[in-house]
């Protein structure tokens, strides 16, 4: 009997997404709502299974889990780029990885909560409220404003036009960047200094590489505009952590909306959990039931297909 797992189903909404039941009575899945960090944890849980799903990047595996999962023959990533699963060692280990359709317009949104949120204090102004207070802050509007959008790629450009349709000055780069692509969203192509230096807000959407990691580092926040904000929707990583919470602290910057972490979840004495001039949300820039549909159903899919023995949507290929 081929058993399935799905991991780190988090609002507990896995077996609903999907009719796994349809795959037949000889098939088991089985969801698991918790995380593991620990990998002898991870490699006991999913010891007994033959196929695992994984919801992107919340659980690596890198060579050291596959090389310790000897019935593992098929592991389906939720979208189709897992930049914490090892292709060579699941291809190695005899793993098939597959992966499944995503959407970009979730955390364009929410890039935009965040940075709604941060310019008009929607937070604190929540709480004070509640509290019984009224009235606590002046915000800040965004005409005239300007947004720089580091990488202007499908998500950055749904950004970008956001911001024009708000009528913000709005200025990009990336290293591939051409002022071809940049004229065609409708933006200003500058260097990464200058964006830095300008902006008003400049919010992150790269892939992380070895090229991005870091990429936003402590002299890259000093070159930012002391009124000046940084959303990063994109992975925690090319941020550096550690600089950017002394920039809060010290007020070089004016605050961050933070989605992706370098750890996640977020470990519970990670000092931007006490900074007042953060928006922090759980890495929910995907987190919507249509994405969670695209997800699961093409996980449903591939395995399907790969349990027929024509796997589809291949990475490992």
């Amino acid at each position: 009997m081929p058993r399935i797992a799905l991991l780190d189903d988090y609002q507990n909404v896995a077996l609903a997404m999907a009719d796994w039941s349809a795959l037949g009575p000889d098939v088991e899945t089985v969801a698991f709502a918790d995380h593991l960090d620990d990998e002898d944890a991870l490699v006991t849980r999913l010891a007994d299974f033959d196929i695992v799903m994984a919801m992107r990047e919340r659980t690596p595996f890198p060579a050291s889990v596959f090389g310790r999962l000897p019935k593992l023959k098929l592991l389906v990533t939720a979208g189709m780029r897992n930049a914490s699963i090892d292709l060579a060692a699941a291809t190695a280990n005899g793993v098939t990885v597959c992966g499944t359709g995503g959407q970009a317009h979730p955390t364009a949104e929410l890039t935009w909560g965040l940075i709604l949120s941060l310019m008009r204090h929607i937070p604190s102004e929540d709480r004070a409220v509640r509290a019984g207070q009224w009235q606590l802050n002046v915000g800040l509007g965004l005409a005239g404003r300007t947004l720089g959008v580091i990488g202007l790629g499908r998500l950055g450009a749904r950004v970008a036009k956001v911001g024009l349709a708000f009528d913000m000055n709005v200025i990009a780069w990336s290293q591939n960047l051409t002022g071809e692509r940049a004229a065609a969203v409708g933006v200003r192509q500058v260097s990464k200094e200058t964006l830095l230096a300008e902006s008003d807000v400049a919010t992150v959407h790269l892939v992380l590489s070895e090229r991005s990691r870091h990429l936003i580092d402590a002299a890259a926040l000093a070159l930012m505009k002391p009124t000046a904000y940084l959303v990063n929707t994109s992975r925690g990583p090319i941020v550096d952590e550690a600089a950017l919470v002394a920039a809060l602290r010290q007020g070089t910057i004016a605050g961050a909306g933070i989605d992706v972490f370098g750890t996640e979840p977020l470990p519970l004495d990670h000092p931007l959990r006490s900074l007042p001039n953060t928006v922090l949300t759980p890495h929910v820039g995907y987190v919507t039931e249509e994405t969670y549909e695209t997800f699961y159903g093409g996980a449903f899919d591939a395995i399907k297909a790969f349990l027929a023995g024509t796997p589809i949507a291949v990475l490992n290929a």
